[in-house]
């Protein structure tokens, strides 16, 4: 907690000229922290009320689904479930597997897709996979899937930046991101916790 503590401190001037409530500082900061990267500071976005929503989410317990096994492990369970929460994923499930195969899509997007209405009043997680963000956003398009707030943030070079430009342009479900290819599970991670430690932080 100490080494948190002065992290924090170093991240701190970072953060000076964005003009951010104290929520939105402790969520940069974790983000920040995650990567190692005080480059993060000017791209992150989060939408006005995706942490007030996010946090209302969790107060009601909501459950969070994510795309990768990594971000389901770094989420604090334990604390979410405090609230009636859990975390899902099934993108290693044979099923999952088996329907990807079958439609010729990622297994990241076929999970997304077999979660269908489960994903309404939800925390969705996405770390890595941008087949996965494209998928929800299809869904909430098309299908009127409703979640609290999307956690986007996938990374790499294809595919990364135009799904999280997507998720920035629509205007129906807040959301908080990383703009361009950075990003990845661990940042995804620290956004949630962020959130759930706001709540409580009895670590």
């Amino acid at each position: 907690m100490e080494i948190e503590k002065r992290s924090f401190e170093i991240i701190a001037p970072h953060l000076k000229n964005l003009n951010l409530n104290d929520d939105e500082k402790k969520i940069y900061s974790r983000m920040i922290h995650a990567a190692g990267d005080v480059e993060y500071a000017p791209i992150i976005k989060i939408s006005s009320n995706a942490i007030e929503a996010a946090k209302n989410a969790i107060k009601n317990g909501c459950n969070i689904f994510t795309d990768v096994e990594m971000v389901r492990t770094g989420i604090n369970k334990k604390t979410l479930k405090k609230f009636g929460g859990e975390v899902f994923c099934k993108v290693a499930d044979d099923e999952i597997k088996k329907i990807a195969e079958h439609e010729g899509i990622t297994r990241s997007m076929a999970a997304m897709r077999n979660f269908g209405k489960k994903l309404n009043n939800s925390i969705i997680a996405i770390g890595n996979a941008p087949t996965a963000l494209f998928e929800v956003l299809r869904l909430i398009r098309e299908e009127n899937i409703n979640p609290a707030v999307i956690v986007g943030i996938p990374v790499g070079f294809v595919g990364a930046a135009d799904s999280k430009k997507s998720l920035v342009e629509q205007n129906k479900i807040p959301f908080i991101t990383v703009e361009g290819t950075k990003g990845g599970s661990p940042i995804a991670v620290a956004a949630i916790n962020a959130i759930i430690y706001m709540l409580d932080n009895s670590r």
